[in-house]
Order: structure tokens, then sequence, then C-alpha cells
């Protein structure tokens, strides 16, 4: 029998990719035999990751993007295609914070600042459904794909302070919901969308949340872990298996599902 965990010749493309989480999930994927097209805005840390996937003797390639820009993205599709002909995985790892979308202990709601607001939810909700319309599009052609976009722990349930992000995260879950009926419904069963639901990692987003400028942990971290049943952040490396099982045959009949990776949090009251 195959291995229905394969993802060996597959073209992922994934946003966000020169990150923490994106740069481990990339060079795991390579090191499985996958094509990795990485996007991201910073070209030196993203030739840097491509650069260290080919020394391990695997293949991807950079190009910038902008992942709320249509034009570049289309740009990117078309270079896609030319260079391997098809794209059979969609990973929506962009995004991001700001602090002027947060509320911290000593303000309020009516402190919001609704421009830095505004800007969290396009760059993570509408840096979602932008990419999902331009190379969603090529996978509607080939009759199959999966698309996996990157919700969060503050999507399943409202966190203090972190009211733009929550909000647009949550969008991310609901639009991930509907996109598995209009692609299957109109395109075939072969497309797929499903979400992963990261709980805490570090990483360079929300570090100056949850430690202290000498690296012990803030408060807040204390009150995260004593809420995890696992009582620890997650490491990167935790995300890449519930990712593989995503975009592989493994899960051939799953779509619409936000599959959570957090240690217990979610699941715990007291």
């Amino acid at each position: 029998m195959a291995n229905l965990f394969s993802v060996k010749d597959k073209v992922v493309v994934m946003t966000g990719a020169a990150g923490i989480l994106g740069r481990t999930i990339s060079s795991y994927l390579a090191g499985e035999g996958a094509k990795m097209v990485i996007l991201d805005r910073n070209e030196e840390a993203g030739n840097e990751l491509v650069n260290n996937i080919k020394a391990a003797g695997n293949e991807a390639i950079f190009l910038y993007t902008d992942v709320l820009n249509k034009e570049v993205l289309l740009q990117n599709k078309k270079d896609i295609i030319a260079r391997y002909g098809r794209i059979d995985v969609l990973l929506n790892a962009a995004g991001g914070n700001m602090a002027g979308a947060t509320i911290p202990p000593e303000k309020t709601i009516f402190d919001l600042d609704v421009e830095a607001f505004r800007k969290v939810v396009d760059l993570n909700l509408f840096g979602t459904v932008l990419p999902t319309m331009v190379f969603a599009e090529e996978m509607a052609k080939q009759k199959e794909g999966a698309i996996v976009n990157f919700s969060s722990e503050s999507a399943l349930r409202p966190l203090t302070r972190v009211v733009g992000y929550g909000a647009a995260k949550a969008a991310i879950s609901n639009f991930t919901k509907y996109m598995a009926g209009e692609l299957a419904l109109k395109f075939g069963p072969g497309l797929r969308v499903n979400a992963i639901a990261p709980g805490f990692f570090l990483t360079e987003q929300n570090r100056t949340l949850l430690t202290n400028p000498d690296g012990s942990l803030t408060d807040r971290s204390r009150v995260i872990l004593a809420h995890t049943p696992f009582g620890r952040f997650g490491e990167p490396e935790e995300l890449v298996g519930t990712i593989q099982y995503l975009i592989s045959d493994a899960s051939k009949f799953v779509s619409g599902t936000v599959a959570i990776v957090d240690g217990g949090f979610d699941a715990f009251s007291i």
C-alpha cells in the first residue's frame, strides 16, 4: 500500500514561509520530498532559507511576495507554473499583530487604535483570502489541491489583549469552512481546505508579550502555562506532523476542519 502521508514531488506554496514557524515547516516538507515555493516579503530571510534547504539536497525556490497585492501574487503564480507546471498545496501562513490592535491591562476598548485593528485584519484575513483566490484557481483547473490556513488559539476562545488578531483569526476559521464547501461543490472533491490552530509558540510576533527583555516569562506567560495541561509552549517542530497529514492523501476525506495543536489549552478549564 502506498504511503498515505507522502508529500514527495508535491509543489507546496507557502506564504510567510521565512518566519520562525514557516522556516521549520518548509525545511521539514522539503526534506520529505516536497518542492517548496517560499513566498515572503523578507528577501534576505527567504533566500537564506532556500539556500539551507538546497544545502540539505532538497528543492526550493524563493519569490518575493506581498499577500495584500493581487498583481504581485498573480506574477508569483505565473513564475511558479513556469517552473513547476502545477500547484498542489497552499499554506497560508502569512500574518501578524501590532501593538495598536491590542489592549494592554492599563487601557480599555475605548483606547483601541482602529486603523491598527484594520491593518491586522487586512494582513491576516485578506492576506489569506487573496492568495487563496490566486493559487486555488490553478487547483480548480487541476481538479486537485489542498489548502491549509493558519488560524489561532485566539480564534477558538477570545484571549485578553489581542482583540484585532483574534477577530481576524476567527474570520479565517470561518473562511476555511466556507471555502471547503465552495471549492468541493463547484470544482470537485479533489480540492480540500482545512486550517491549523496553533496554541502558544514563541515567535517574533509574540515574544514581547510572552517574555521579558531578560528572557524570563511575563505574567501573561505564567497564566497561559497554568492553563496548558502540557505546562509548556509548543515547539515549531510539533506542527509539521499535522501539516503533513492535512496536505497528504492521509486526509483525503477531510475538509473544513480546524486542527488544534495546543498542548490541551483549548480543552482545559480547571
